[in-house]
């Protein structure tokens, strides 16, 4: 007897076909591949981890994708190791080195892809090998502060609140995803005095309690529910773009006494230039005492006390910048005063004699 063929023969499509679970008791154990760099993903990574050790019916293996270590230091000759690699080695993660993913694959079967902090897209080819594509931690209130850098712009932007978003990935944009999880309103309150790291740690902890969460309520396994909440209050909505070295630069002229705060803050020592060219690196500075007749833009010096001669600077606010400690672009830390003020003298003194 000969079978028949009920309808034609196709052949398997090249990139599989997700097949969702809907019914959450009977989702098998997760495995996942997460993609990660700094301390903000270490938290997650951390987190899934007890929770693989925890309930390993949830999930089972997880293998760590990092970047390449990269030349760092005068002549680059000094390899930096990006820092979750040796935290999944204490975690016994399987680690994966790539700097691309063009040409690269798994090396084994995936469900789920967790990118935070990583650095590169993951593209639909990849998400498209994982039965429930993928999650992404957010350290912002989206869609507020999309971009790779949304704690330092929080801080420059002098945002009162931030908070932790956890979403899907998009195939084909950055922060483009479902949201899954997201601080509650109004977010998390930003000190007047916490720095870009300190911050991080706060947010890094958060996202990864976040994330915990939203695989154990199965919030990735579709119908998918967005839950964000930020789109619609009407807060501000910017971009936060990548940190260069220019975004540390402060010109007395235009920047006010919070932006050079703010900028030590959240990326580190501001700097200005001199007019003979050079780069003074602001290293520690606070607000001076006392009247001076001095117009925005200018920098002095001045006996503030016998045994103290201080450089200022009035910013546009009005206020009078006192810089303790500065230092000159390529030369030792600590020097940048006596160097500024002798050339402050010695301009004096060509004024007074011609």
């Amino acid at each position: 007897m000969l079978w028949r063929l009920l309808r034609p023969v196709r052949s398997f499509p090249a990139t599989p076909t997700r097949r969702f679970n809907s019914t959450a008791t009977t989702l098998s154990p997760l495995r996942i591949l997460f993609c990660g760099s700094d301390n903000f993903s270490i938290a997650s990574l951390r987190a899934l981890s007890r929770l693989r050790k925890e309930d390993p019916s949830l999930i089972e293996a997880i293998d760590v994708v990092h970047r390449p270590a990269k030349r760092t230091g005068r002549g680059l000759k000094v390899f930096r190791e990006v820092p979750i690699q040796s935290a999944a080695a204490e975690e016994r993660c399987p680690t994966h080195t790539t700097d691309t993913f063009t040409g690269w694959t798994p090396p084994s079967r995936v469900d789920l892809i967790i990118a935070v902090s990583f650095g590169l897209f993951v593209p639909p080819r990849i998400l498209n090998l994982a039965q429930y594509g993928g999650l992404n931690v957010h350290p912002s209130l989206l869609p507020d502060l999309k971009g790779p850098a949304p704690i330092q712009h929080a801080i420059l932007r002098g945002r009162q609140h931030t908070g932790v978003s956890v979403q899907t990935l998009h195939p084909s944009q950055f922060d483009g995803g479902v949201v899954l999880a997201q601080t509650r309103a109004p977010g998390i309150e930003i000190a007047k005095d916490v720095d870009g790291d300190s911050l991080t740690e706060k947010l890094g902890y958060e996202g990864a309690e976040m994330l915990v969460e939203v695989l154990k309520k199965r919030a990735f396994v579709p119908p998918l529910k967005d839950v964000g909440w930020y789109g619609g209050s009407g807060g501000p909505v910017d971009h936060a773009g990548k940190i260069r070295k220019g975004d540390q630069e402060v010109d007395f002229l235009s920047s006010s006494l919070e932006r050079v705060f703010a900028v030590k803050k959240a990326i580190g020592d501001p700097w200005c230039t001199l007019p003979n060219g050079e780069r003074l690196i602001l290293n520690e500075f606070s607000v001076a005492d006392g009247s001076f007749e001095q117009t925005p833009g200018s920098i002095w010096t001045a006996q503030v006390s016998s045994k103290e001669e201080a450089l200022l600077a009035r910013m546009a606010c009005g206020v009078v910048l006192k810089i303790d400690k500065s230092s000159i672009s390529g030369r030792p830390v600590g020097g940048g005063n006596q160097r500024v003020i002798s050339m402050l003298k010695a301009r004096q003194k060509d004024g007074n004699s011609s």
